[in-house]
C-alpha cells in the first residue's frame, strides 16, 4: 500500500522526535539507528528510506527548527510593519524559542558539529536558504522605505546571518545567566550595531576594504564574549551619534532651511518574559508587536 505524501511528513517528524529524546538520554554516540527505528515504531529497514544516517537526522531537526521559526517569525501580527532591527530580533528569538525545549539535545549537536564538521556540512541545509532568502526580503523592504542605505549585499547577507545565528546559539548554550539574559543582551547590541552600520552606508564601504573576514570570525567572535558586550555598546554609540550621511542630508540642504529635528524616541524597554495570554489582534492602524521571548531555563 502506497504511503501518502502527509503520512510520509508524519513518519519524518516521529523518526525525528524519537531520535532527539533518545540522543538526548543516551548521547549520540550510544543511539543506533535500530534504535530510533524502533521507538518511532517503524521496521529497522525502513527508516533507511528517510534518512540514511544519524547525521541526517540531525540534520533533518536543524531543518525543521529553522522552517518552524521562520512560519512563527512571519505569522507575528503586525510583522510587515516591523522596522529591520525588530524584524532580525524577531526572528532570531524564535529560533532560541523553538530550541528552548531541547536544549540538552542541542548542546550534543555543537559537540558533533565541532568534532566532525565536514559531516554536519556535507549536504546543504534546506532551511539555510530560507533564512537567506528572509533576511534578503527584510533588507530589501528596509532600503525601499530608506530605512537605510541603498545595500549592496542583501544576498550575502543571509549568509552571514546564518553564521550570526550559529554564534548567538553556542553562546545561547553557555548562558548561566537569569533567564538568559545575557544572550538577549548580545543579541540587541550586535543587531543594533549592525542596523546602525546600514543606515550610514558603512556595511558596503567596509566590504569594499575586505569585509569577507566577517564571515569567517563571526561565530568565533561571539564564542569568546570577554570584552565583547563593551565593544559592542562602544560601536553603537559611536555610530548612533555619527553625523548623517550626505545622502540623507541632502533633502534638507536643498530645502534651504535647516531640517526640523526629529523627536527623540523613548528608549527600548528591557524584554521580559512573556506572559501566557493571547496576544490582542493588530487594528488597522497600529501593528501589534509580539509579547516579549520566553527565555526561562529548562527545569533539570
Amino acid at each position: 500500500m502506497k504511503t501518502t505524501r502527509q503520512q510520509q511528513d508524519a513518519t519524518r517528524r516521529q523518526i525525528v522526535a524519537s531520535a532527539v529524546d533518545l540522543m538526548t538520554r543516551q548521547g549520540f554516540d550510544g543511539t543506533t539507528m535500530k534504535d530510533i527505528a524502533r521507538a518511532a515504531g517503524i521496521g529497522d529497514a525502513t527508516i533507511y528510506k528517510y534518512f540514511p544516517t544519524k547525521d541526517r537526522i540531525v540534520l533533518g531537526y536543524l531543518d525543521d527548527v529553522a522552517h518552524q521559526a521562520l512560519a512563527n517569525t512571519m505569522q507575528t501580527p503586525g510583522f510587515a510593519g516591523y522596522q529591520l532591527q525588530e524584524k532580525l530580533q524577531r526572528l532570531t528569538d524564535a529560533v532560541l524559542e523553538r530550541l528552548l525545549a531541547d536544549r540538552e539535545f542541542v548542546a550534543q549537536v555543537r559537540s558533533l558539529a565541532r568534532r566532525s564538521p565536514l559531516s554536519m556540512l556535507a549536504e546543504p541545509l534546506a532551511a539555510r536558504q530560507s533564512l537567506r532568502e528572509a533576511v534578503t526580503s527584510f533588507l530589501e523592504a528596509a532600503e525601499a522605505s530608506g530605512e537605510i542605505e541603498p545595500c549592496d549585499f542583501k544576498g550575502m547577507a543571509g549568509g552571514l546571518y546564518t553564521d550570526y545565528l550559529a554564534g548567538v546559539v553556542t553562546y545561547w548554550l553557555a548562558d548561566t545567566s537569569d533567564e538568559f539574559a545575557d544572550t538577549t543582551q548580545l543579541v540587541d547590541l550586535s543587531l543594533g550595531v549592525l542596523v546602525q552600520a546600514l543606515r550610514g552606508g558603512l556595511v558596503n564601504r567596509v566590504l569594499q576594504l575586505g569585509g569577507f573576514v566577517l564571515r569567517s570570525q563571526m561565530a568565533r567572535m561571539v564564542q569568546h564574549s570577554s570584552g565583547l558586550m563593551g565593544m559592542l555598546q562602544l560601536a553603537k554609540h559611536a555610530m548612533a551619534s555619527a553625523p548623517t550621511s550626505p545622502a540623507r542630508a541632502a533633502p534638507a540642504a536643498a530645502a534651504g532651511s535647516p531640517a526640523s529635528p526629529e523627536p527623540a524616541k523613548p528608549p527600548r524597554a528591557t524584554r521580559k518574559p512573556r506572559a501566557a495570554s493571547p496576544a490582542p489582534a493588530a487594528t488597522a492602524t497600529t501593528p501589534v508587536k509580539p509579547a516579549t521571548t520566553p527565555r526561562k531555563k529548562k527545569a533539570v
